[in-house]
């Protein structure tokens, strides 16, 4: 930048260069006393460095430019200066026409025309095409496409015709004589199927068909199921009788599973085992070893032996190979042989094919009623396993036989809560444990101290 200052400045100093500013002179750009500052410190860069006569002298190249088109200094001199002769065969015309030359442009005109004879920069973004690297590429694949023989697959005709949906005057939503549409009405299930033709010549399409397996329940399980007549206030003795053995028959249930684990995890303390029995077995330990150790050198021997073998004879493979094509022979006879015989046997084939149909018609029915009875039990939604409620009974002394004197039993939100879980509604689950992550520390309160 300070090189093309520099150069700048020697050019104005030449004798040749021509200002068009008069108020400033050649000389006057150029000073020959210079500031003695020390330019290496970064303040002292713009504080004590003058660049007024820069400034003036590209300012009076920029007023050239416009006025000029260039600097005046390049100009020659036919450019720059013309004889004014008049114009007499212009004057001589009007006075024998009679007409007046156009009238000029107003002065508002005027002061808004560019004047500057610096032309315009070009318009770089006017040049510029969106994704012309991808049109360019897109336009070289077409080229290869066309040198093969094949047509891209814009350009291929449409294998199916498209659907025109045009809506005429009278379709239009704000036709006030278009069909009133009351959505409060009753369908059949035919004007179901072709309700609001609008609707469709608009989207183009059907509203979206359910399958019939999206209606079905996930549960037929009743939503509040009926308590036994035994779970009333005041029941009567024979199903207050029912309802305490069918929980006992769940306690008992619950009482064999925990013993059956139980029995899994004991052992019998009388098999630990003694210095005795510990010392016998490492001595049979060593036993073993040695054996392994003469079965090691025997199959080491076995080996030296069988390598000793000789080679066979061409005569002994000749005779395994007619052994061999032998063997299959018999074994293809004996296959077409049982074929023939199955000839035979029709009936008694028939009537396995008869058994087996039924059996496969049993286990249908068998796996259709295991599918409905799926119906009314819990599935595996997670990784925890449904555990039903327990029975909110009342032993026969807990009986007052008065709503008022009743001592309540269960919780509602829980037996909802359950009543999701057993219908297949959300998963069972597991109240989050809170673990504590910082300890706790027990600090005695002066005023607790004072009274102790």
């Amino acid at each position: 930048m300070a090189a093309a200052r520099r150069l700048k400045r020697v050019a104005a100093a030449q004798p040749g260069f021509m200002t068009l500013n008069t108020s400033i002179k050649p000389e006057h750009l150029v000073s020959n006393r210079r500031k003695r500052v020390n330019k290496n410190k970064k303040k002292n860069w713009n504080k004590h460095i003058d660049v007024n006569d820069v400034e003036d002298f590209l300012e009076d190249i920029r007023l050239q430019e416009r006025t000029t088109g260039g600097l005046i200094s390049d100009k020659t001199d036919e450019s720059l200066f013309f004889l004014d002769a008049g114009d007499k065969k212009a004057a001589t015309q009007t006075e024998k026409t009679g007409k007046r030359k156009a009238s000029r442009p107003l002065k508002v005109d005027q002061i808004l025309t560019n004047h500057s004879l610096v032309p315009v920069p070009k318009d770089i973004l006017a040049y510029q095409v969106p994704n012309a690297k991808k049109l360019r590429s897109v336009a070289k694949k077409a080229e290869q496409l066309a040198a093969i023989g094949k047509v891209p697959k814009k350009h291929r005709p449409p294998s199916k015709v498209a659907r025109t949906t045009k809506t005429t005057a009278t379709d239009a939503p704000n036709n006030p004589t278009r069909d009133f549409y009351d959505i409060w009405g009753q369908e059949s299930e035919l004007s179901k199927e072709t309700r609001d033709p609008w609707y469709l010549r608009q989207t183009g399409k059907a509203p979206v068909k359910r399958r019939e397996k999206w209606n079905e329940k996930s549960s037929l399980l009743p939503a509040v199921e009926v308590i036994a007549p035994g779970g009333s206030y005041n029941p009567d003795f024979f199903s207050h009788q029912a309802l305490l053995l069918k929980a006992h028959e769940v306690e008992v249930k619950k009482e064999k599973e925990e013993n059956k684990i139980l029995k899994q995890l004991a052992y019998d303390k009388d098999d630990r085992a003694t210095e005795e029995t510990v010392f016998q077995e490492q001595v049979e330990g060593l036993e073993e070893e040695d054996e392994e150790d003469d079965h090691d050198v025997d199959d080491g021997c076995t080996l030296g032996i069988l390598n000793l073998v000789e080679k066979k004879t061409e005569k002994q493979r000749k005779r395994e190979r007619l052994l061999k094509i032998k063997e299959q022979r018999r074994l293809a006879s004996r296959y077409k042989t049982g074929q023939q015989q199955q000839l035979f046997q029709l009936r008694s084939i028939k009537v396995s094919l008869r058994q087996r149909e039924q059996r496969t018609k049993q286990r249908q029915i068998q796996r259709r009623a295991n599918q409905e009875a799926e119906k009314y039990r819990p599935r595996r939604l997670g990784k925890l396993k449904f555990m039903a409620q327990d029975l909110e009974v009342q032993l026969t002394n807990e009986l007052t036989g008065s709503l008022r004197t009743l001592k309540p039993e269960g919780s509602v939100l829980k037996d909802r809560f359950k009543s999701l879980q057993k219908r297949n509604l959300i998963e069972p689950r597991e109240r989050a444990k809170f673990k504590r992550r910082l300890k706790v520390k027990y600090v005695e309160k002066r005023s607790f101290r004072e009274i102790t």
